[in-house]
């Protein structure tokens, strides 16, 4: 089962033979929040902290997880000990369900579906790409407005994300990084953003995902005594810095060398960045913040 094992309809099936009705409001109208932990070498990261959002932004769509968080847990760990994986991608979702009558019009009639899953650890740039440094653009595309699907929520409304994705991909980079309607940094697809200014720590503060990810490297920063902060940033803040950085559940911390075509500072991994990704996967492998696979399978 070295693919991947999924729970859904309250069995444990491999990944591949998972499926949802094609009526299933998640699939038709985006109805749907899901969360990412990863698992290193045994040990889930922050789990809790995952577990925590993901309850969050259920309450945030009006979606209620059949699974309280104990059993979810268990849930998450016997797809990763039932795919015999070390290092695993596992992700939770609740979708809306789907309507019994096709002319329903009223998602609160819906019956709501939890679905999880563990696969080999993903990476969206994979560890001889972060040593080079990524390469971003800014992307013309927008974020969707906070005010109309709030980023806090983590969901699957990707569309704007997918656009600015293809845009970066048509220009020879490896992704983008999405600005507000106001012309402000905000984040890319799956991940938040850093740039590093005079050994200060900066990420936007409007209309991103909280990540996880980006919660722990502000730890980190502090870890080094470098000061972090959420504020406003144009793209000029990025195309300027001294250096940038990327961070998701799938990858880590990932340096950037490149910005929209040219070389960011010297154009190779900067100093912080490059000691904070060490620093990260040093701490991982020492099992900081880590929960057992065996000990939630044991309960």
């Amino acid at each position: 089962m070295a693919e991947g094992i999924a729970f859904i309809d309250g069995e444990y099936v491999p990944a591949s033979e998972a499926k949802i009705s094609i009526f299933d409001v998640g699939f038709t109208r985006g109805d749907a929040v899901y969360d990412t932990v990863s698992v290193w070498k045994g040990l889930f990261f922050r789990l809790d902290d995952h577990v925590g959002r993901f309850f969050r932004s259920c309450a945030g769509m009006r979606l209620t997880c059949p699974h309280a968080p104990a059993e979810l847990k268990q849930i998450l760990a016997g797809c990763v000990h039932r795919a015999g994986l070390e290092s695993a991608y596992v992700q939770m979702i609740v979708t809306r369900g789907r309507f019994l009558d096709l002319a329903e019009r009223d998602p609160r009639r819906c019956q709501n579906k939890f679905i999880g899953f563990a696969l080999p650890y993903i990476w969206i740039f994979s560890p001889r790409r972060q040593e080079a440094g990524v390469h971003v653009v800014i992307a013309g595309t927008r974020r969707t407005p906070a005010e109309a699907i709030d980023p806090r929520v983590k969901n699957f409304n990707w569309m704007d994300l997918e656009r600015g994705l293809l845009e970066a991909l048509d220009r020879g980079a490896d992704t983008a990084v999405l600005c507000t309607p106001a012309g402000y940094l905000t984040e890319g697809p799956g991940f938040n953003l850093f740039v590093v200014k005079d050994r200060e720590l900066l990420t936007p503060r409007r209309n991103v995902l909280e990540g996880i990810t980006r919660r722990t490297v502000f730890d980190l920063a502090a870890e080094l005594g470098v000061p972090g902060r959420e504020v406003d940033l144009t793209p000029e803040s990025l195309r300027e810095a001294d250096e940038a950085l990327l961070s998701s559940t799938a990858g880590g911390i990932m340096p950037v060398s490149r910005v929209d075509g040219r070389p960011l500072g010297t154009g190779t991994p900067g100093p912080l960045s490059s000691r904070l990704r060490a620093l990260y996967w040093e701490k991982r492998e020492a099992g900081w913040l880590g929960t057992p696979v065996k000990d939630l399978l044991a309960t």
